[in-house]
């Protein structure tokens, strides 16, 4: 198996790279000062200005929507391509994916609507999203209910005899609704709530200036805002009206379209983790390296060298696991590599909240304070544990599949064990 990366992807590596060195780092710190100055004003969802500077720079660049692999407007990418660029990213995941318009939740909405969506709904939405002049959000998680068994949303979606649909429901965790560019919101709901389970649920677009949709506040992760992801909204729809053709696909076909969107969106996010720890362990050697204590540099503590030798071990065993998934997502598909996507949404956020705790406790109380990324690198992968479904569902499933696979190779074992045994009588 060759494990370098191909010519294209070590020509965006090195393009990414330099764009990070020469702009999205330096730009951290203006970032920073500019979501305190918009939140002092009360403008707490107001996005940085700093932020539509690297997209046009990112754009001029070529570094622009690199994760969309089949559509004119897309980097053309596969997954084991675009995956090591995620991963750069993940070392400033507050401006770098946003910057190269490959922040969730868009990244997962255009890739639906260029799946999914029918012309006119791809020219409506799709087309400003992939030119950056829009952000969208994805409304699925419901406070009401357990969403970790999506089965259970409960908002409703029904049709009207003009064929209308009525919406009405709350949802929260409604990731970039907050901002205040997001013009489209993405819901799934029930829209047979009689019908076989999987197939009662559908997606359908509403626009977020529709009657009836109340924005009512923005959730906080850890104490963090997010504001600089758009934020996390909670939102009621009361008997919001949209037209027939703002369904996605057909009725019924919600969960499909929830697996598709989510395979590939779980290598994104599962590198940008990798990423983010691998920030976290610079961070790390850099501080133990130039302090002092009990009479000899942190480094040579034993226990610090035990943190970092793990550390590089974990991150290594993460990223060939998530690299091995693309590489099946783009041969065999996302059904042919669930069983490696269910292990990479395990395997990758626990990695790098481990990690990156290390490097909190290498640096003391400025470990948790706003002078170092670490904090929020933290609740970013903390958080990332029961998004996209829990660790506890993914392994529910894993292990479910790991069992029919004994029980058919036993099966089968027998099977020939008997034929045998007949041929030699």
């Amino acid at each position: 198996m060759d494990f370098a990366y191909d010519a294209r992807t070590e020509q965006l590596r090195g393009q990414l790279l330099a764009f990070m060195d020469e702009f999205v780092y330096p730009a951290e710190k203006v970032f920073a000062e500019q979501v305190a100055e918009a939140a002092a004003a009360g403008r707490i969802w107001a996005r940085p200005p700093v932020i539509d500077e690297l997209k046009a720079e990112a754009r001029r660049r070529g570094l622009w929507n690199l994760f969309l692999p089949k559509h004119p407007d897309g980097g053309g990418l596969t997954n084991l391509q675009y995956a090591p660029l995620a991963e750069i990213t993940g070392h400033s995941p507050s401006i770098a994916p946003e910057a190269l318009n490959c922040a969730a939740p868009d990244t997962g909405n255009m890739e639906l609507l260029a799946e999914f969506g029918t012309a006119q709904q791809q020219e409506r939405w799709l087309k400003p999203l992939l030119d950056g002049k829009i952000r969208s959000a994805f409304c699925m998680t419901e406070p009401g209910v357990a969403s970790s068994d999506a089965s259970n949303i409960s908002t409703s979606i029904e049709r009207t005899d003009n064929g209308e649909y009525v919406i009405n429901g709350r949802k929260w965790w409604s990731s970039g609704a907050m901002d205040p560019r997001c013009e489209i919101l993405i819901v799934m709901g029930k829209t047979g709530p009689e019908g076989e389970r999987h197939r009662q649920q559908s997606m359908i677009l509403v626009p977020r200036d529709t009657p009836g949709v109340q924005v009512e506040r923005g959730m906080h992760v850890f104490g963090y805002t997010d504001a600089a992801h758009g934020g996390h909204a909670e939102i009621e729809f009361r008997d919001v009206r949209v037209p027939g053709a703002n369904l996605i696909a057909g009725e019924g076909d919600g969960f499909a379209i929830a697996q598709a969107r989510l395979g590939p969106g779980r290598i994104h996010h599962c590198m940008r983790q990798v990423g983010a720890a691998e920030r976290a362990l610079r961070l790390m050697c850099q501080r133990v390296s130039g302090r002092t204590a009990f009479g000899k540099p942190l480094a040579d503590q034993g226990v610090i060298g035990d943190w970092i030798a793990e550390s590089r071990v974990r991150i290594e065993q993460a990223r060939l696991l998530v690299l091995k998934t693309a590489w099946l997502m783009d041969t065999v598909g996302n059904k042919g590599a669930h069983r490696e996507i269910q292990a990479i949404k395990i395997v990758t956020p626990a990695m790098a909240e481990w990690v990156i705790d290390k490097a909190i406790q290498a640096h003391g109380a400025g470990g948790v304070s706003q002078d170092f990324p670490l904090a929020h690198l933290w609740a970013s992968a903390r958080s990332l544990r029961f998004a996209d479904g829990p660790d506890e569902v993914h392994k529910r499933s894993l292990a479910r599949r790991e069992l029919r696979s004994h029980s058919e190779l036993r099966s089968h074992s027998e099977l020939r064990s008997h034929s045998e045994l007949r041929s030699h009588s």
